[in-house]
């Protein structure tokens, strides 16, 4: 594909799941395409379907119903190690919660996803903990970080990863104000100049302002 084809298309993606009520609908048919380079807000009220649309564009979930393309590669059919693969090389996800893994230092962090992708890239690491802050943490644990130290690091981890597509699950939902402004700030320098494509969550509409496009789930469709 060209550097200008989308890196994400979603061709009437429909998404159910059972609940005690019966069958919960939660997306309805949606397109959807993400250029490289490209920021855009998903916004919608809890239990939209927002986490759910972006695990199924990060190749974490499948859709019911539609086709899903994924930096060229269609995820319908695919077997579970199939899109791991596609998983691993051309998405990153960063969530609210870091997931950051306990047992492993700071540097060992940022570089995990990387090295799973075979794209270790030290002068990178190197670059990306000084961008963020991060230089004099690389051999602490995250035990050791504040909240927005430990965001950051999920960042990093991210980046060092190089993938053409960048999710953000509510990325600063646990900070506080100021720390959030400066973490998004981060964020968005390091998109710009990697040239990934950024789908972020969020029920901030400060936020979402600062995305190129703002996309809106209602009732299962964006609006």
């Amino acid at each position: 594909m060209k550097d200008l084809d989308p890196v994400l298309i979603f061709s009437g993606v429909s998404k159910s799941f059972a609940s005690a009520d019966g069958l919960v609908q939660v997306l309805r048919g949606v397109d959807l395409a993400i250029s490289p380079g490209e920021t855009v807000a998903l916004t919608g009220e809890s239990g939209s379907g927002k986490s759910t649309l972006l695990h199924i564009a990060g190749a974490l979930d499948t859709a019911d119903q539609g086709t899903v393309h994924l930096a060229g590669h269609n995820l319908a059919g695919m077997s579970d190690a199939k899109r791991a693969a596609v998983r691993r090389h051309d998405a990153a996800v960063i969530f609210q919660q870091f997931n950051l893994i306990p047992s492993l230092s700071v540097a060992d962090n940022i570089a995990f996803q990387a090295r799973i992708a075979g794209r270790a890239d030290e002068a990178l690491i190197t670059d990306l903990a000084d961008r963020l802050g991060l230089s004099d943490q690389l051999r602490k644990y995250p035990e050791a970080l504040s909240g927005g130290q430990q965001q950051r690091v999920a960042i990093a981890r991210a980046i060092a990863a190089r993938p053409r597509l960048l999710l953000a699950d509510e990325p600063t939902g646990n900070l506080d104000e100021a720390t959030a402004a400066e973490v998004l700030d981060e964020l968005l320098a390091l998109v710009a100049d990697t040239g990934a494509a950024l789908l972020l969550v969020t029920h901030s509409p400060a936020i979402a302002a600062r995305m190129g496009r703002r996309l809106h789930l209602s009732k299962g469709r964006l609006v």
